[in-house]
């Protein structure tokens, strides 16, 4: 994958087009017409879009090729893709709370409200693509020497890792970062997709690029989940949970919701 854009406008106009480009001798105008709202350059091999769940490998698609709305969302979550339009959609629900939440009065000076016009410069949002974790789980994954790595499809979203176990399976959720921020989100996800793993999840594990704060490692340990860092080059360090503390949670990882 050499890199990836948002559409802004799409649209089919030949005349528009032929002022663009001019016409093709054999085929016409190029009447199919798009803009893109963010392009970005990336250089992601066929082996991480093998290793989403409903792809396969071997297949080095070339062509144009038009994904369903479920694989779509499979790689825009499974490479940590951030489009402008998520980013344009979280700000409009954000908007009626803070409006909501504003209660005081603000008293503003009278010559500040003679001003004739005024400019605003709308701060160009760009398509984020989230490279690290691919990164540390690539070089985790080779540390660990699983040959055919496994990621799973849950209601809750796509796992970073899942690895089969003698007695049941782990699920591993890696972060860009070690800071309390991201240690919070693994927990979350990792307790939401416990429950939909084929086989039970006897151990979750979150994944960073460097040791959590210690406060952070005994929120992760509160839960039963384990901490794995990376210490150098191809060397990684588990932190376990608590034994017990895992056991008692164990039940409550593997509840399944029934409708």
């Amino acid at each position: 994958m050499r890199g990836i854009g948002e559409i802004g406008a799409l649209f089919r106009n030949a005349a528009f087009a032929d002022s663009m480009w001019g016409a093709d001798e054999d085929n016409g105008s190029w009447h199919n017409v798009y803009s893109l709202l963010s392009f970005t350059p990336v250089e992601i091999p066929y082996t991480e879009i093998w290793d989403l769940p409903g792809f396969n490998a071997g297949d080095n698609f070339m062509g144009l090729r038009i994904l369903d709305p479920e694989k779509a969302a499979t790689v825009l979550d499974g490479l940590g893709i951030e489009t402008q339009t998520e980013a344009r959609d979280d700000d409009s629900l954000q908007e009626p709370v803070a409006r909501a939440l504003r209660t005081h009065t603000d008293i503003v000076d009278g010559e500040a409200l003679r001003t004739p016009s005024t400019r605003y410069r709308l701060e160009e949002r760009e398509l984020v693509v989230h490279r690290t974790e691919a990164f540390l789980v690539q070089e985790y994954v080779g540390f660990l020497g699983v040959d055919r790595p496994q990621r799973l499809r849950t209601p809750a979203g796509i796992t970073d890792l899942h690895l089969a176990l003698p007695d049941g399976s782990e699920v591993v959720e890696a972060k860009r970062a070690s800071s309390r921020r991201f240690v919070r989100e693994a927990l979350a996800q990792l307790l939401d997709y416990a429950p939909h793993t084929p086989q039970p999840a006897i151990r979750l594990s979150a994944l960073f690029p460097e040791r959590p704060a210690d406060r952070d490692l005994e929120l992760l340990h509160r839960y039963g989940v384990d901490c794995v860092h990376r210490t150098d080059p191809m060397t990684f360090e588990r932190t376990p949970a608590p034994q017990e503390t895992r056991a008692s949670m164990m039940p409550l990882w593997q509840q399944r919701q029934h409708d």
